[in-house]
């Protein structure tokens, strides 16, 4: 973390747990929750109501919008924008009781977008700079730059660095 830059800020009503590590120049938003052992990275502006369970990994420039639950299995790296109500799993045979239960992780990779109310189904790789479409399911791995959509989400387009797509020919990279 850089400790050349301003300190985090942290909502009066957010509950940030001891432990909890929260970069450089990070804010925490309004009833946010960062359990004890999950990590904020530098620049990070995580919303209203989000909660960042314990063990989770959140890179430096990452945008969490209001109302997300990041759950344990979750790494999210750099520069990741996580729209308003995403919900990710990490559970692929959820029962109220079930003590075999093991996590199943999810990555997020460098600069992926995730647009409003999609969801991830954990075990999966988002590659860097890839978008998903609000409301997408997203149930298997998306290639870096490639933009899916719909339920489940299936390839679309193609897009760069500014998700300005490229190519709309979902079965040839550019």
């Amino acid at each position: 973390m850089n400790s050349n830059s301003t300190e985090p800020f942290i909502h009066p009503s957010a509950d940030v747990e001891d432990g909890a590590r929260i970069g450089a120049g990070s804010k925490i938003w309004h009833i946010a929750h960062v359990r004890g052992s999950a990590v904020v990275g530098d620049e990070c502006v995580i919303g209203r109501n989000v909660y960042l369970d314990a063990n989770t990994v959140v890179g430096n420039r990452v945008k969490i919008q209001n109302n997300v639950s990041v759950y344990q299995g979750v790494t999210i790296e750099d520069e990741v924008f996580v729209g308003p109500c995403v919900v990710f799993t990490n559970d692929l045979r959820p029962r109220a009781q079930n003590p075999d239960w093991t996590i199943t992780p999810t990555l997020v990779k460098r600069g992926a977008s995730i647009g409003a109310n999609a969801t991830l189904v954990c075990g999966i790789t988002i590659g860097e700079g890839a978008m998903i479409a609000a409301g997408s399911v997203v149930t298997k791995d998306v290639e870096p730059y490639q933009l899916v959509r719909g339920n489940p989400a299936r390839p679309a387009a193609w897009v760069d660095e500014k998700g300005e797509i490229v190519s709309r020919d979902p079965s040839t990279r550019p």
